[in-house]
C-alpha cells in the first residue's frame, strides 16, 4: 500500500506516545488527523492544540463526518491496547475500512527510508534519543520516531528537512506485539533482550526467537550493535555482510573506560572499534545511561558524524520526560521520576540513584504495570526495590488486563525486604507524603498514571 493514496487519517488510541508520533508525522505532512482516546492527558492536549482534533468517548456518532463518507480513501490507525469490544473499532472492521496496526504503518512509512532501530526489551526510548540528539546536534537531516517525549526537541517526533536524497530516520523498534518486525533496518541497535510481555510471548524463548528473527532482517551490508550481555543466540540467522559490534559498560568490542561521578555528571572515554573518544561529559546520570550514549555514538560514528560534534552532543543531551528525570533539587530533597517498569530497569535505576547519593536516605514510590508482569517477575521487583530505604507501593496499574486472582501489590509488599515500606491507594499518596518526609531522595517510579503525581509531589516539595 501507498500513504498517498489515502486522503484521511483515523487514530485508534491517538494519545498513546508512539502513536501520536505517527499522528503528527502524518499531521505535518499535511493530512487531515483525527483520533479516539480514552483519557484525556497533556499528550493529547498537545496534539489538539497542534490542530489535531480528538475526543474520549467511544462512540460511532463521534467518528468524522469526512471518514463515514470516505471509507475507500481512509486509513485506521489502530493501537493494540484498544479493547476488543471497542464499538467504534468495530464499527469500522465491519464496514470494511483499511485498518492497521501502528507497526504496519511504521513499517511503511520507513519502507524506502535509511532506517536506524533501536529494539530491546530496556532502554529503547533513552537510546533512540540519544541517537536522535547526536544526529540533530550535527546537523545531520533525519526523521526521528520516539517512546518518549525528548527534551532537547521537545517532541518525540523529528521531521527531516528532506536535504537528503534518501530520508534517514531514526525509530523505536518496539518488540510488544512483535512489532518491530515491521522494519527492515540498515543500522540495528539491541540493548537487551530480557524476559517480558509473557503474556503475548509465553515464555523467555519465544522472546529470542522473535529478536532473531528481528535481527535477521538487518540488510546485508548493515550493522547490528548488540549488547555484550544479551543471549549469544539472538544472532543465528544474521545475514550475510551484516557487521556485528558487541558492546556493554564494560565489556565487547565497545565499552565505557575511566569513568568518574562529578555531581550528577558521568565523565568517561569510550573504547570502539570505529575510534576511541575521550573527555565525554553526560548530565544525564546512570550506569545504564552511559552504556546507552555508548550505542548512540557508535551510530553516529558509522555516519561519520565528527568526533567534536559527538563531544558535544553527548553534553547537550537532556534527556527523555520520565527517564532519571530530576524534577525537583532542593538543598535538602531531590526528586527523580522515571519510568522503570521492570526489575531488571529498576535495578539498573536504584544502583546509579546510590551511586550519586551514597550516603542519602531514598524512598521509591512504586506503581506496578500490569497483572501478568507483577505475577511474572515478583521476585525480581521485590529484590530490586529493596535496594530503598523506603518502599511505598501504589495498586497495580491493569493497563489492557484484567485483574488476576491473587495477584496484587499486597503480594510484592510481603517480598520486599527494605526497613520501611507500606501500601497506599493513588488518592492518598500526595497527602500521606506531605505528612511523611523523612527522606533526601524522593523516585517515583512505573509506567501506569504516576506521572500524574509528579507535579502534586514536586508543589508538596517546593514548599519544604
Amino acid at each position: 500500500m501507498r500513504l498517498e493514496d489515502y486522503k484521511y487519517i483515523y487514530f485508534l488510541g491517538i494519545g498513546g506516545i508512539g502513536m501520536s508520533a505517527i499522528a503528527r508525522w502524518f499531521h505535518a505532512k499535511g493530512f487531515p488527523v483525527w483520533g479516539y482516546d480514552r483519557t484525556r492527558t497533556p499528550l493529547t492536549q498537545a496534539l489538539e492544540k497542534e490542530g489535531i482534533k480528538v475526543h474520549y468517548e467511544d462512540a460511532i456518532a463521534n467518528l468524522p463526518q469526512e471518514i463515514l463518507g470516505d471509507k475507500e480513501n481512509t486509513l485506521v490507525v489502530l493501537t493494540p491496547a484498544i479493547p476488543a469490544e471497542h464499538a467504534e473499532w468495530n464499527y469500522l472492521k465491519e464496514q470494511g475500512y483499511t485498518i492497521k496496526k501502528r507497526s504496519e504503518v511504521l513499517g511503511i512509512i520507513t519502507a524506502n527510508a535509511y532506517t536506524i532501530a533501536v529494539a530491546g526489551t530496556h532502554g529503547k526510548t533513552t537510546t533512540s534519543s540519544m541517537v536522535t540528539q547526536l544526529l540533530h546536534h550535527a546537523g545531520v537531516d533525519a526523521s526521528a520516531f520516539l517512546g518518549g517525549i525528548a527534551t532537547n526537541i521537545n517532541s518525540n517526533l523529528l521531521i527531516s528537512k528532506g536535504e537528503q536524497e534518501q530520508e534517514l530516520v531514526v525509530v523505536e523498534a518496539d518488540e510488544y506485539d512483535r512489532s518491530f518486525l515491521t522494519l527492515y533496518p540498515d543500522i540495528a541497535i539491541v540493548t537487551s533482550a530480557d524476559p517480558d510481555h509473557l503474556d503475548i510471548y509465553g515464555d523467555g524463548e519465544e522472546l529470542i526467537r522473535t529478536f532473531q528473527k528481528f535481527i535477521s532482517q538487518i540488510k546485508p551490508g548493515g550493522y547490528l550493535f548488540i549488547n555484550s550481555k544479551i543471549d549469544p543466540r539472538l544472532t543465528a540467522h544474521i545475514q550475510p555482510g551484516v557487521q556485528v559490534v558487541n558492546y556493554s559498560f564494560d565489556a565487547g568490542d565497545a565499552c565505557i573506560q575511566n569513568l568518574s561521578i562529578e555531581g550528577r555528571w558521568f565523565n568517561f572515554d569510550i573504547k570502539s572499534p570505529f575510534g576511541n573518544i575521550g573527555s565525554l561529559a553526560l548530565g544525564v546520570p546512570g550506569f545504564h545511561n552511559a552504556e546507552n550514549a555508548l550505542a548512540a555514538i557508535l551510530v553516529a560514528q558509522i555516519l561519520q558524524v565528527p568526533v567534536e560534534q559527538i563531544r558535544s552532543g553527548v553534553q547537550d543531551y537532556k534527556g527523555v520526560k520520565r527517564r532519571f528525570e530530576f524534577v525537583y533539587e532542593g538543598k535538602e530533597k531531590v526528586y527523580i521520576d522515571d519510568y522503570a517498569h521492570h526489575p531488571k530497569e529498576i535495578d539498573a535505576f536504584m544502583k546509579s540513584v546510590r551511586a550519586l547519593y551514597p550516603d542519602k536516605r531514598i524512598k521509591v514510590i512504586f506503581q506496578p504495570h500490569l497483572f501478568t508482569r507483577t505475577r511474572d517477575f515478583a521476585e525480581g521487583f521485590a529484590e530490586s526495590l529493596s535496594r530503598a530505604d523506603e518502599v511505598v507501593l501504589l495498586d497495580i496499574y491493569p493497563a489492557r488486563e484484567k485483574p488476576i486472582p491473587g495477584v496484587t501489590s499486597e503480594m510484592l509488599l510481603e517480598r520486599i525486604s527494605c526497613p520501611a515500606k507500606s501500601l497506599i491507594t493513588k488518592a492518598e499518596i500526595v497527602d500521606n507524603l506531605a505528612l511523611n518526609l523523612d527522606f533526601d531522595v524522593l523516585a517515583t517510579v512505573g509506567a501506569g498514571d504516576i506521572d500524574t503525581l509528579v507535579q502534586p509531589i514536586k508543589n508538596i516539595l517546593e514548599k519544604v
